[in-house]
């Protein structure tokens, strides 16, 4: 079920692309907005700064005036506002089974559009010695075969594999990037954290031994959650850095999204507004706010 989901939002990327970019110069120059006119937008909490950069740009606001007009509910709650057309975009990760059939039973179809790359990364205590994971041993800790640090090269000590709820961002990547189609096993209520912050701030908040195990988005982790307790870890040697993950180097790669529902007219607001974000100049944009860009420099 999840491969064909992904064979889906594959096609519906290709035809965006495609057919969406050539105007992209022509677009940007005429697109601006008033707070009057301005989309609805929802989404994520990684990707507010971006929404926040994003109308100041297209309101030619100040910053701090723009945000005002910014208001994400998180990933699930920017689906269903999408979905029941209370909200005209949203910047997301990639829909979840249960938003992807509550799409459908509202006879609504999705439209899927990467706009900015990002990494699924893993994250351990500072302390532990680990300094990187194979993807097949994440897969065998989180289904429960690898349960001591010591069966991956590090201290004798038990792992505490923290997840985060069904429908969250990165539980949602976590299945689809990492798991596929094995099932992880059922986390205690005290490792399923409801936040990304907080997962990180568990791993780091250890006592005796830095026994945590967790994982997030580079971007969050980089740079709107920093703590200095917690390190990233190599997956197959290869250590997540805006290099790497921009060359496809680094195996968990993955994109943040703008959702749109595929009814939009072809000169809708947006479209429009995609437009400017797959264009040089949205993608610099992008790039100031921290993110890595989805396209390569020209």
């Amino acid at each position: 079920m999840r491969k064909t989901r992904f064979i889906t939002i594959a096609l519906i990327l290709s035809v965006f692309i495609i057919s969406g970019c050539a105007d992209v110069k022509e677009e940007v120059e005429k697109l601006s907005f008033t707070p009057e006119t301005y989309p609805v937008v929802d989404g994520s909490t990684v990707t507010i700064p971006l929404s926040e950069m994003l109308a100041s740009r297209l309101m030619a606001l100040p910053l701090e005036e723009a945000r005002q007009y910014i208001l994400h509910n998180k990933t699930h709650e920017g689906y269903v506002n999408l979905i029941e057309k209370n909200a005209d975009i949203i910047f997301v990760t990639s829909p979840s089974e249960e938003e992807l059939e509550m799409a459908k039973n509202h006879d609504v179809e999705l439209e899927v559009v990467p706009i900015v790359s990002e990494a699924f990364v893993f994250l351990i205590g500072k302390d532990n010695p680990v300094s990187g994971l194979s993807l097949e041993e994440i897969r065998r800790i989180y289904s429960g075969k690898i349960d001591n640090w010591k069966q991956v090269g590090g201290p004798d000590m038990a792992i505490i594999a923290y997840q985060r709820p069904v429908n969250s961002g990165s539980q949602t990547g976590f299945l689809d990037l990492v798991m596929k189609d094995l099932t992880p096993m059922e986390a205690p209520i005290e490792q399923t954290i409801a936040g990304m912050g907080e997962l990180i701030d568990s791993v780091a908040a250890y006592t005796d031994s830095p026994d945590g195990l967790g994982y997030s988005y580079y971007y969050y982790t980089s740079e709107m959650w920093g703590n200095e307790r917690v390190k990233l870890l190599e997956v197959d040697g290869v250590e997540p850095n805006p290099q790497t993950i921009t060359s496809g180097e680094y195996p968990l790669k993955t994109a943040y999204y703008a959702v749109i529902r595929n009814d939009e007219p072809a000169d809708s607001p947006v479209r429009k507004m995609i437009s400017y974000l797959l264009s040089e100049e949205g993608q610099a944009m992008v790039e100031e706010a921290g993110y890595v860009r989805v396209k390569e420099k020209p």
